[in-house]
């Protein structure tokens, strides 16, 4: 199976096959109202961009993906290991209204609450167990990778919300590719000091002085660690250094941009 293209009044956005069973997308930076640098489908507050601006972006994206904005929750992001299991108090928050909470990984068990992790760059990983009911969204850069990130957010759908890791789909969307990430020793070492270990090293090629990382191939590795099935992984396979056209990246455009989201709703 492969990532499947949906375009609707200009607006551009992914999917995976493996999630047909629930409301997801990942957005691309095409379809919204924003202006350059922004320009098109922004969905970063506080970054030059207008409020009313970023707004009517996700009020295009949700309403394409046929969920209510006005309950979507957020995550608000630190680069650590912080999962949070959202309930229907939390609906808005980051949209509607201020979040009182930091993390890189939001869990539900709720139906009708869309759950909203950003990259421009890093890893999102959309997670699904059918017959629990649940769902997860996670933001995977290199800093959560290596804490583990992605393992502990399938821990935690286990033991709060019934999930049982060879059940549970994932699919990890759009992010620098191994073409594009090269890097100094920092990040091979993280990976390499964490609980991956020898498992991380087939991600990491050495160039010269300088490595370059497979970042969803090492998020992956974190699933399958956890216990999910390779049949039950998909990942896109698009580089967002790579693609300007469509994606957002810090790496390629500094602070000067805006950033796409990965979106799943029961």
């Amino acid at each position: 199976m492969s990532f499947v293209n949906h375009e609707q009044n200009g607006l551009f956005w992914l999917t995976s096959p493996l999630l047909d069973g629930v409301r997801h997308g990942f957005s691309t930076r095409r379809g919204g109202v924003s202006p350059a640098p922004w320009d098109t489908l922004n969905l970063r507050f506080g970054c030059g961009d207008t409020p009313e601006h970023v707004a009517e972006n996700y009020r295009r994206l949700l309403g394409a993906v046929e969920v209510a904005p006005a309950r979507a929750v957020l995550s608000l992001q630190v680069h650590r290991d912080d999962v949070r299991l959202c309930t229907s108090a939390d609906a808005g928050k980051g949209l509607m209204q201020e979040r009182d909470y930091e993390a890189d990984a939001l869990i539900t068990g709720e139906k009708g609450l869309p759950l909203v992790v950003f990259s421009a760059d890093c890893g999102t990983v959309l997670l699904h167990d059918p017959a629990a009911g649940c769902v997860g969204a996670v933001h995977a850069g290199w800093r959560g990778c290596a804490a583990g990130i992605v393992e502990k957010t399938v821990r935690e759908m286990a033991r709060l919300l019934g999930a049982r890791p060879e059940r549970i789909l994932a699919a990890l969307g759009p992010c620098i590719g191994k073409c594009c990430f090269e890097t100094d020793s920092d990040v091979p070492e993280a990976m390499a000091s964490s609980a991956l270990g020898a498992e991380a090293e087939p991600y990491l090629e050495r160039r010269g002085a300088k490595y370059h990382v497979d970042l969803a191939g090492l998020n992956r590795q974190w699933l399958l660690r956890a216990g999910v099935l390779p049949e039950h992984i998909e990942v896109c396979g698009l580089c967002t250094a790579c693609r300007p056209d469509l994606f957002w990246s810090h790496r390629k455009m500094g602070e000067a941009r805006g950033v796409q989201a990965a979106m799943i709703c029961l």
